[in-house]
């Protein structure tokens, strides 16, 4: 009887955790919520801001947008200032 308990066990744990665990569409959708809420939209407004929100790509990491501003730098084959200046716009954008 102990013997069976342990696997139920576990199994409850694992979907119990899995319950827990935040989807990235979940955290977009708590992010675009909030946003919709601090901008008191209501209505055809919010189901348009919401739209909108849930589509957009999610905004880059600094790291992402460092590799991508070298890769493209490079590309271009940029070096000193004019590198220099090239990275830094590029940085800025997000």
């Amino acid at each position: 009887m102990k013997m069976l308990r342990v696997p139920l066990l576990l199994i409850g744990v694992l979907l119990c955790s899995q319950s827990f665990a935040d989807t990235a569409q979940q955290n977009k959708m708590t992010a675009c919520n909030a946003e919709a809420s601090a901008k008191t939209l209501k209505g055809d407004e919010r189901k348009a801001f919401m739209s909108s929100c849930l589509k957009a790509k999610p905004a880059t990491t600094p790291q992402e947008r460092m590799k991508s501003c070298n890769a493209t730098a490079s590309t271009q084959a940029l070096k000193g200032d004019e590198r220099k200046a090239f990275m830094s716009e590029c940085l800025k954008k997000k």
